[in-house]
């Protein structure tokens, strides 16, 4: 290798470590809710019947923040660079997370939670993008693995920082995490790719182009779909383990704030699992196929395990982290499938439309819950999303070792 390839090789290389900790805080700010909700409701006076909905409100809030901000960061990323958003993004972010220490009441927490989602929506999908086309393709694989399993990383700090100090303080952390990265990451440079189209006559991150064309924009709704089950894992089956703890017959109220510690641990060992399945057998789709069938399997351990004790809930997290480990195949897949004039709208969309499905998902298990009971209502959720995906993903081409160096006309 020469001088010039090696200084190139590690320049990608400190792209990817620059991506995964700015994923590391993105996860944080992103689950710090759902690890402080009941301390931070009791503290602002939220009375305990109401904390279920009310914390479904926040949650909602958030996710519609990542919603807009994904269309938002997507279109910014194809037209003026990814770098560009992942200095905007973050700084929108961490902002919002310091002001969230300094709530007093449940719409003003859920109207940051919505601020801050749309912040939060830019990370995942530059970042991604960026290692992608910076990557060899038969290596990039390995970096979206580094950024997603150090990222979710941020979930086990937001979990110690939420024991150690108070809730207020938990999201001040976040905060100023944020704010330290965004000065580490002057520095960073932009993708080939993106500069070689930057210049050229070709419409950039025009998010019509995706339903003008009936093929791209089944394509596009095929990458959303495969990912609907991971959020409903996490944003309910986790998040609202005191209830299901509850409805199991659980001896002690089980702790969403552990669940979710549990859970992203397993997560990071399942991105990286996923993604050295997937370099191994040159295949995406099979790892994601596999992953899939490890959400129901690990659903339905959770869902039946009744008397559920704590030490059990935990190690059923931890393999139902393991189960949606596929996350960050999922993104890569996203990625791979279009140009790059519009690849960083449909890499910081997918996640983040992923992210907010979690709303209807949530409505649709509230309706269920309400003609049934909350396990059968999970029982029913997790075999349709799982099932949608598992559709989804068989409609998709194999993408692994896909030259991406080509735009959508």
């Amino acid at each position: 290798m020469t001088k010039k390839n090696l200084s190139e090789t590690k320049n990608v290389w400190l792209l990817v470590i620059v991506a995964a900790l700015g994923y590391f805080v993105d996860i944080y700010d992103l689950v710090v809710f759902s690890i402080v909700r009941v301390q931070s409701f009791q503290d602002i006076g939220i009375p305990e019947a109401d904390m279920r909905v009310d914390g479904e409100y926040v949650l909602n809030m958030q996710m519609g923040g990542l919603l807009v901000g994904g269309i938002l960061w997507g279109i910014l990323g194809d037209r003026f660079g990814r770098i560009k958003v992942l200095f905007g993004s973050i700084l929108m972010y961490s902002l919002a997370n310091i002001a969230n220490g300094f709530v007093q009441d449940i719409h003003s927490y859920a109207v940051i939670r919505l601020i801050a989602g749309v912040g939060l929506a830019g990370e995942l999908g530059a970042g991604i993008t960026l290692v992608s086309e910076s990557m060899q393709k038969d290596k990039r694989g390995y970096g979206t693995m580094v950024v997603a399993s150090v990222g979710v990383l941020g979930a086990v700090a937001a979990y110690y920082v939420s024991e150690l100090f108070d809730w207020r303080n938990a999201y001040f952390a976040g905060g100023a995490m944020g704010l330290l990265l965004l000065i580490l990451r002057v520095g960073t440079f932009e993708s080939n790719m993106f500069k070689g189209v930057a210049n050229k006559e070709v419409e950039k991150g025009r998010l019509s182009m995706l339903f003008a064309n009936k093929e791209r924009f089944k394509k596009y709704i095929y990458c959303l779909l495969i990912g609907l089950p991971i959020w409903f894992v996490v944003g309910i089956l986790v998040t609202q383990a005191p209830e299901f703890g509850k409805a199991l017959g659980a001896p002690i109220t089980l702790s969403a704030g552990k669940g979710i510690l549990f859970t992203y641990l397993g997560l990071s060992i399942g991105d990286v699992a996923a993604g050295l399945f997937a370099q191994l057998t040159k295949s995406r789709r099979l790892a994601v196929f596999l992953f899939q069938v490890l959400i129901i399997a690990t659903s339905v351990w959770y869902l039946s395990s009744d008397g559920l004790t704590e030490d059990q809930f935990h190690w059923i997290a931890f393999f139902m982290g393991i189960s949606i480990g596929y996350w960050a195949t999922f993104v890569t897949i996203a990625s791979e499938q279009f140009g790059t004039n519009l690849r960083a709208t449909v890499t910081t969309t997918a996640p983040n439309f992923v992210r907010g499905a979690l709303i209807p998902s949530t409505l649709l298990f509230e309706y269920f819950v309400k003609h049934s009971n909350i396990i059968t209502a999970a029982y029913i959720m997790i075999f349709l999303l799982t099932g949608v995906a598992i559709f989804a993903l068989s409609q998709l081409k194999e993408s692994f070792n896909k030259d991406l160096d080509f735009v959508e006309r």
